[in-house]
């Protein structure tokens, strides 16, 4: 063990505590350089040609939402969303299955990661992970924020992850779906991984957990992404994976704040973590310099095709899957804010990726009209970002990241509303999708279009613009947004007939309005502010 901080006999105590006993060798806190040589000795991956670390994940590529649970018990079943998306499990089914996790640990080869999740030390929180492979442990070193010698001397885990991918659960004896399990235990403060290797099933169970606390404090939680101008203006990209939060925020005009999850504080925006987890499919250095330079010595790069004699990477290749991700710290981009703390948004982006093809590229919303369209959260499931998904598929997430959401809906859309109408933000919804046809007959929207629209509405171009209503998606579009093509501020021009677009407007029409019936005790106004199905 390689640490001045924390004797081998002191760590070894606290895993006995936690139930591995005994311990195998324990690696704690290594530095990147020594987590990557030691994955490359297990020959657990391989340098790609600009350093990174390749790695396969095996059968689990994305994440597996079939497989999460919520354990539930009477502390905490009152509070939380249940449903087809916080499936419960009961207390002694996770107590024997992690049991079974916790035995398959003892005497082996341990690495263990102690950090924080929360940019803003008023409300960060300390974790610990607990990794089998050298690789899994990289990761988390560069997702999430590393401690100063002088923190990790006084560090006390308040969460611990423990990921064991090659254990695999058994059905019919632990009462599991499938091999697999991911199960959060908000009363005893555990995570627990089973099966899946994806790094990304730590992350989000991490970032489930904050959305469970952070409203607690008065924290708004948000799946966004967040980056400042040279004005010191913050502005917010809310999205699900794909629809361009990593992208858009890594722009070379401005400095990244974070890619992904953000709090809402009265001291301003925190990042919760300190990397980012950028998908690398079809990635471009003339699209997205920022990330491709990213891709280096210390990241990790999940699934993708690479030539072992040579260590190219194939970003264009999907054989493996169209999940390929890159994680690496947020300071391997140029100008990155760290601490990752910002001032109050002036600026919140609702980004969607609409496979129908009929929403504006860009919409600006109304109070009412944000939070229906956060409680909606509307956009296109992208390939490979979950198990199954091989086209985009149209889809209804709350609050744009449902998977991620335990308490009920309305409670992070009350929260949105009061920072908005408090810190007097304009809120837009931005089209990342298809215009010309759906998706399979019309293009995706050019990023260098979409980078324009960002930059009218983040300086102050479009406040006093003139906008027209769209009598049935009920939104305020804008004449005209710089130097944009007219085709692309009203889709129904840029497809060849008319009324196939009627037909598929009033579609996603009635899909709002249908999907919105779920929400009980939404005011009137809200309700409203939606699109007209008939």
């Amino acid at each position: 063990m390689t640490s001045d901080v924390k004797s081998l006999k002191e760590l070894a105590a606290e895993l006995e505590v936690l139930g591995i006993s005994p311990p195998g060798r324990i690696h704690y806190n290594l530095p990147a350089p020594r987590l990557v040589e030691i994955a490359l000795a297990r020959q657990d991956g391989f340098l790609t040609e600009s350093g990174a670390l390749s790695v396969k994940t095996g059968k689990y590529t994305g994440r597996s939402p079939d497989d999460r649970f919520i354990v539930d018990s009477p502390e905490i079943h009152g509070e939380i969303d249940w449903g087809n998306i916080n499936v419960p499990i009961k207390p002694e089914t996770f107590k024997k299955l992690h049991e079974k996790q916790l035995n398959y640990l003892r005497n082996k080869e341990l690495f263990i990661f102690d950090g924080f999740v929360g940019a803003d030390p008023d409300y960060r929180m300390p974790i610990r992970v607990i990794n089998e492979f050298a690789w899994q442990n990289l990761f988390v070193h560069q997702l999430f924020i590393r401690p100063t010698v002088q923190e990790l001397a006084k560090h006390e885990p308040e969460f611990t992850v423990v990921a064991t991918p090659g254990l695999q659960a058994d059905p019919k004896e632990d009462g599991t779906k499938s091999e697999c399990a991911i199960m959060v235990n908000l009363q005893k403060k555990v995570i627990s991984i089973i099966a899946s290797a994806y790094a990304g099933e730590i992350k989000k169970s991490i970032f489930s957990v904050m959305n469970y606390l952070m409203p607690k404090k008065g924290v708004f939680p948000m799946h966004c992404s967040a980056n400042v101008g040279k004005d010191g203006e913050t502005a917010l990209f809310f999205g699900l994976s794909g629809t361009g939060k990593t992208t858009l925020s890594a722009d070379p005009a401005r400095k990244i704040i974070g890619d992904d999850e953000h709090g809402w504080s009265e001291n301003g925006i925190f990042n919760f973590e300190g990397g980012c987890y950028a998908k690398c499919i079809k990635l471009k250095r003339e699209n997205e310099s920022q990330i491709w330079d990213a891709i280096k010595f210390g990241a990790i790069i999940e699934n993708a095709v690479v030539d072992r004699a040579t260590g190219k990477i194939d970003f264009d290749d999907a054989s493996i899957t169209e999940n390929t991700r890159c994680g690496y710290p947020v300071g391997f981009l140029p100008g990155a804010v760290i601490p990752g703390v910002g001032k109050h948004p002036k600026t919140a982006i609702f980004l969607t990726a609409d496979a129908f093809g009929v929403l504006p590229p860009i919409a600006r919303l109304t109070r009412d009209g944000a939070m229906y369209h956060f409680l909606s959260g509307f956009t296109s499931k992208l390939a490979g970002t979950e198990r199954g998904i091989i086209e985009p598929k149209a889809t209804f997430s709350t609050c744009f990241g449902a998977p991620f959401m335990p308490l009920p809906p309305f409670t992070y859309a009350k929260m949105l509303d009061d920072n908005i109408q408090k810190h007097k933000a304009m809120v837009y919804l931005v089209n990342t999708g298809w215009f010309g046809g759906p998706y399979g007959v019309g293009y995706r929207i050019p990023i260098k279009y979409t980078r324009a629209i960002i930059s009218s509405a983040l300086d102050g171009s479009l406040n006093n613009a003139i906008y027209r209503q769209d009598a049935v998606l009920n939104l305020l579009v804008p004449e005209k947004c710089g130097d944009l093509p007219r085709e692309l501020l009203d889709p129904r021009r840029s497809w060849k007939a008319g009324e196939e677009f009627d037909k598929a407007q009033k579609l996603l029409a009635t899909m709002f309005v249908d999907n919105f019936k779920k929400f009980k005790g939404v005011p009137d106004k809200v309700i409203a502010a939606g699109p007209k199905a008939s």
